[in-house]
């Protein structure tokens, strides 16, 4: 069984796992830690390190991928979502190949989740545009074309309303801060997506973060033209989609 190594680093928590490639699926157990206050390259290099050595693949020959919330462009960091400023304009991929030890693929973690959809989940052999939102800290979102993947694109920081970006206003994080109901965060729900819904026509929705566990709750008071499910893979897109495009 091929395997690959897939980690998932996220504006609260930093999470690591072993991927069977074939099927797209875990092959081992998730772990998990905090993201560090203030997420500096230094501080999160070393928390990669510590899910490594919890998972005991820090010494693992494994393909090993790494994902990101940030504008990567040969493995350079352009944007820096609910993370230190220092990554912006940053040499993440080196930085992280150097600390490891070992060759990496570092890639923005909603299009990595799109991949492990595009695979092996909700947007598998789906004809036509499909347009994944991650929903956590932040608004993550990745573009699929019959399952081939346009990066970089950052529906999160529209500006919509007041908001110099949406996903002040509508991230999960939001929610949480503001102590909605399902019923009241879904109303911030339906006016984003029924902006983008405007402007990119999209053929299927796909919803993932950690959230979409909780899909029952809000998607169903949605009023799209468009078809829009829950990830497969749910908070678990992120470290599949790493560890396949390390895989490669």
């Amino acid at each position: 069984m091929a395997k690959a190594i897939g980690v998932d680093i996220g504006g609260t928590g930093i999470k690591a796992g072993i991927v069977d490639l074939e099927h797209g699926v875990m092959a081992s157990d998730r772990v998990r830690v905090p993201t560090p206050e203030g997420a500096s390259p230094q501080d999160v290099l070393n928390a990669v390190q510590t899910v490594l050595k919890t998972l005991d693949v820090h010494e693992s020959t494994l393909p090993l991928g790494v994902a990101f919330p940030a504008i990567v462009k040969r493995g350079k960091t352009l944007s820096a979502a609910n993370v230190s400023k220092e990554w912006i304009d940053f040499d993440a991929e080196r930085f992280f190949r150097d600390g490891l030890g070992r060759n990496i693929v570092f890639v923005n973690d909603a299009d990595a989740a799109g991949v492990a959809e595009a695979r092996h989940g909700a947007a598998r052999d789906v004809r036509g545009f499909t347009l994944l939102t991650t929903l956590g800290t932040g608004i993550g979102s990745a573009f699929l074309y019959d399952g081939v993947l346009l990066p970089n694109t950052e529906l999160g920081h529209l500006n919509f309303r007041e908001f110099e970006s949406v996903e002040t206003y509508a991230a999960t994080s939001a929610r949480e801060r503001e102590n909605l109901s399902w019923a009241e965060w879904a109303e911030r729900l339906q006016a984003f997506y029924s902006h983008i819904e405007f402007l990119f026509s999209p053929d299927l929705f796909v919803v993932g973060g950690g959230v979409s566990k909780n899909a029952g709750d809000f998607l169903p008071l949605l009023d799209l033209k468009t078809p829009i499910v829950p990830a497969i893979h749910r908070n678990n897109s992120g470290i599949i989609g790493a560890a396949s495009l390390a895989g490669d």
